[in-house]
């Protein structure tokens, strides 16, 4: 009998290793892979980096470092910190977003009720509700996933990102 001790390592913004992907069958065309800490470590604070997709929908990798601007979506996204911590401040606009999809700018100040603000850490969602507007504070470079729909704030990089 052979025993087989497997070690889970998880990455961080500062320590990722890239993997590989080995094919079991197919053309390796027809597969992207992509590392989200190293498109992270390579993009601005808060861009919007598409780093997989489904028809519409998509997740993004973005940096998470000092503040963002505040962002608004007509329909619910989620918010996931692999990396560092992250503070999510929350408004109810009087007149939300309610048509379009994937996230747009909410402006600079937006109008409205706070509606409180979550703290996330390495490993935490948060659900980011439809019409509200939103905004990150990082301390230190983190690195957050956004699920949400593909918009104008969705940036595809996908030649500068994907090992093929």
């Amino acid at each position: 009998m052979t025993s087989t001790t497997f070690k889970t390592e998880f990455g961080s913004l500062e320590h990722y290793r890239k993997g590989g992907i080995e094919l079991t069958q197919g053309s390796a065309q027809h597969y992207v892979f992509s590392n989200v800490f190293e498109v992270a470590s390579q993009s601005a604070p808060y861009e919007k980096v598409v780093v997989g997709k489904n028809l519409e929908y998509v997740i993004e990798t973005l940096r998470a470092e000092g503040v963002s601007p505040w962002f608004t979506c007509a329909h619910d996204e989620f918010a996931i910190l692999l990396d560092g911590e992250a503070r999510i401040d929350f408004i109810a606009p009087p007149q939300p977003v309610t048509a379009g999809q994937g996230t747009v700018p909410a402006g600079d100040a937006p109008a409205g009720k706070a509606m409180g603000h979550v703290i996330l850490r390495k490993g935490h969602q948060a659900l980011l509700p439809a019409g509200a507007a939103y905004r990150f504070t990082a301390s230190r470079a983190g690195v957050l996933l956004v699920q949400t729909r593909i918009g104008e704030l969705s940036v595809e990089k996908w030649a500068d990102i994907c090992l093929h």
